[in-house]
């Protein structure tokens, strides 16, 4: 776990304030946010969060693996990599007909935006194909729709959108100077080729990152700001907590102070004042207590359902029991657009 600094750089009131349209926010900024007393910052989080949003409101989304196991890259924490042995099995990709009764029962479950994964590298036109079918089929059911297919060739966003797609998945993982400890395979570049070709089609992006594997306050900060800068910065960002597997490079990992990732969540909100930020994988091991300390510092999404791509989430009950707990309502989907 990283040593905590004082807050003595700056104070609550010396902290840079958010301007309106796209802010720019420098790595020191954000690692004073980061060391501001833990009331302070989720003080400041939670005004920035009800200027934007209502503050009992939570986005509710479904994640569906339509092709999964068998990658060819190395991401140190994916058990989909062909390499690791995880116990995923390969699976061909789905059916638009399995993918839709999958998406008419999330829907059923109150869930208003979809999402699609696949395990590749990034995709044949053979598979965009059966993925442009897939969009546009949930797209008929009145869902949001979503989709992380890997790196995108010229002129593949276009399809997608063409389809009907509203958002698209490409997280940055990590710092770009932390990257090569986590992923081989392919540069930290790469990542934002595909991330302009999906800003070029006029997706909404989807972009975000994975905490608690192994890096430094220092590299949080990093990667908040790196999303933070984008211009505009993604619509939507998932933070995720790193869920360990037996098998991938990264099990074993020191676990991040949970405490370190509700602060996490509080200067993406802050930072990134309009965003949907969601919280992603590791919430089946946070607890109510640490995802009600999320919520307060300005997450306002969630992955609803049993399972994210291979690993476990907590289920439909019991999310209900916990909105219900803390007075949460689902969001209309008219207050994302």
């Amino acid at each position: 776990m990283d040593t905590v600094a004082p807050a003595t750089s700056l104070s609550f009131n010396e902290l840079p304030v958010t301007p309106a349209d796209t802010p720019r926010w420098t790595v020191a900024a954000i690692e004073a946010l980061f060391a501001l007393p833990f009331n302070d910052l989720l003080f400041r989080a939670q005004q920035v969060h009800r200027a934007h949003f209502d503050a009992n409101a939570v986005q509710l989304s479904t994640l569906l693996s339509i092709k999964t196991g068998g990658c060819a890259e190395d991401c140190g924490y994916c058990p989909q990599a062909v390499r690791y042995h995880t116990g995923v099995e390969n699976q061909e990709i789905l059916s638009v007909d399995e993918v839709v009764a999958a998406a008419r029962a999330a829907r059923e479950h109150g869930a208003t935006r979809f999402c699609m994964g696949a395990a590749w590298r990034g995709p044949k036109q053979r598979d965009l194909d059966k993925v442009v079918a897939m969009v546009k089929a949930v797209r008929g059911l009145g869902m949001e729709t979503c989709a992380t297919l890997g790196m995108l060739k010229p002129g593949q966003a276009g399809q997608l959108r063409d389809a009907g797609l509203d958002y698209y998945n490409h997280n940055i993982d990590t710092a770009a100077d932390n990257y090569k400890n986590v992923i081989t395979t392919r540069e930290y570049g790469d990542r934002i080729d595909t991330l302009e070709k999906v800003r070029e089609a006029g997706l909404h992006v989807c972009c975000g990152g994975i905490v608690g594997m192994g890096e430094t306050r220092s590299a949080r900060a990093t990667l908040i700001a790196q999303l933070a800068n984008m211009a505009p910065y993604p619509e939507s960002v998932p933070i995720n907590n790193l869920v360990q597997v037996p098998g991938t490079p990264l099990h074993g990992t020191a676990k991040l102070d949970p405490l370190e990732f509700v602060r996490t969540i509080a200067c993406a909100r802050i930072t990134m004042p309009k965003a949907m930020v969601r919280l992603s994988a590791g919430r089946q091991e946070m607890g109510d207590a640490i995802q009600a300390l999320c919520f307060l510092a300005g997450a306002n999404s969630i992955f609803y359902g049993e399972k994210l791509l291979t690993t476990g989430n907590p289920d439909v009950e019991n999310d209900q029991a916990l909105f219900a707990r803390l007075g949460l309502q689902p969001m209309n989907p008219a207050a994302t657009q």
